[in-house]
């Protein structure tokens, strides 16, 4: 045969195409067409803009929720009083240290107990005075006084039947306490222990001679008038409450057992009712 030429059986040798693998350039036969996916078309200027905007506000959204979520941490994790709108408003109270009963002696019972009906205060004296607040100036410290300092509180024409008053019911001891709250009151409180409730009681009763006035008033608080504005709170119920003025000057006796607690507090501005009457009730926890 001039001319080569496959047998007819042999199939025919099919030409070869050029095709592209990542830069090396492979031969493969050309064979009959097969199925390719076509690209997705491109989108449209507007719906790239709606695209855009939806990344955007979704962006948006995530931030928010985040300082969202940081705010309400903060908040809860603030005090109350830190809380821009949600502070309490200061009502006029004082700031006293936290305050605990004395210690007795051992085998001393408390005042009031079953085992001591009698209101005996086992107690050091000096330790059943009223702390001064926070802020306070002058704190004369808690300390044993003569019965003198007790009388000076009084009216010059007063003073001698006071002292007389105080021998005959046999006063036992006398402490006090003085300082200046922040805003200028000044606060005298005195702790008269007498022989029994019972001299107590007629100490109270005939030199006092409490009412609707009181007999005897300290010369800061001459018209000692019943303090309208005292609820008599459930306090210290084993303790008589006998509160007066107003602010013009401020006083109350507690009756605790076998003390007596006078608490006078004055200001030329005037003294307040609401920190008088806080101490009335942390004076008479403290003796009850």
């Amino acid at each position: 045969m001039t001319d080569q030429q496959l047998p007819p059986d042999a199939p025919a040798q099919q030409p070869t195409v050029p095709v592209q693998w990542g830069g090396v350039t492979q031969a493969e036969p050309e064979g009959p067409a097969t199925f390719v996916q076509p690209a997705p078309p491109k989108p449209s200027l507007r719906d790239r803009h709606v695209l855009r905007a939806v990344a955007r506000w979704t962006l948006v959204t995530l931030v928010l929720g985040g300082l969202g979520a940081g705010s309400a941490y903060a908040i809860t994790s603030m005090e109350r009083t830190d809380v821009p709108g949600l502070a309490t408003k200061d009502d006029g109270r004082w700031d006293y240290p936290r305050l605990k009963l004395p210690a007795l002696p051992a085998a001393a019972p408390r005042p009031f107990s079953d085992a001591n009906q009698g209101g005996i205060h086992h107690a050091a004296l000096t330790d059943l005075l009223l702390p001064a607040p926070k802020g306070a100036k002058g704190d004369s410290g808690a300390k044993e006084v003569k019965a003198v300092d007790f009388v000076n509180l009084y009216a010059k024409d007063e003073r001698g039947d006071m002292s007389a008053a105080l021998r005959d019911y046999g006063v036992r001891q006398i402490v006090a306490r003085s300082w200046t709250a922040p805003d200028g009151t000044e606060s005298r409180i005195h702790l008269l222990r007498f022989p029994s409730v019972g001299y107590a009681d007629r100490f109270l009763d005939e030199r006092l001679d409490l009412g609707a006035e009181a007999g005897s008033t300290p010369a800061d608080v001459p018209e000692a008038e019943l303090d309208e504005s005292w609820d008599n709170p459930d306090i210290g119920v084993d303790v008589r409450q006998y509160v007066y003025g107003d602010s013009g000057g401020r006083l109350a006796y507690l009756a605790a057992g076998d003390t007596l607690a006078v608490i006078v507090q004055s200001n030329k501005d005037g003294a307040e009712r609401i920190p008088f009457h806080q101490t009335v009730v942390l004076q008479t926890q403290l003796l009850n």
